[in-house]
């Protein structure tokens, strides 16, 4: 069974990106079921979501919207969606690098 964590950084002001509200999913057969959500520490992490996952699909679901309001800024993107398979045990890191016209995001360690 597999994790996930996120952590997001806002590349624009050069810090974490604290208070992104996060949603994790599971998609299957053409339906998506949410599996938890959290929202961002003060070093742009959640380490929490739910732990023994199967392989399969999942989303995380960033609300960037709600964060560009809270710190004062304007974001091209008002969500980011990240789909990605499991397909082993393994620990899953998703970072998220925002910026107020572009994200990226990557497997992480």
């Amino acid at each position: 069974m597999s994790s996930i964590s996120t952590h997001v950084l806002d590349t624009g002001l050069g810090r974490p990106a604290a208070g992104v509200p996060v949603r994790l999913s599971r998609v299957a057969a053409g339906e998506v079921a949410v599996l938890g959500e959290g929202i961002t520490d003060a070093d742009g992490r959640i380490t929490d979501f739910q732990p023994g996952l199967e392989s399969g699909t999942y989303q995380l679901w960033f609300d960037v919207a709600a964060y560009a309001g809270a710190s004062g800024q304007s974001m091209f993107f008002p969500e980011v969606t990240v789909t990605f398979t499991i397909t082993d045990e393994r620990h899953h890191h998703v970072p998220l690098l925002l910026s107020p016209f572009a994200y990226s995001t990557y497997r992480g360690s």
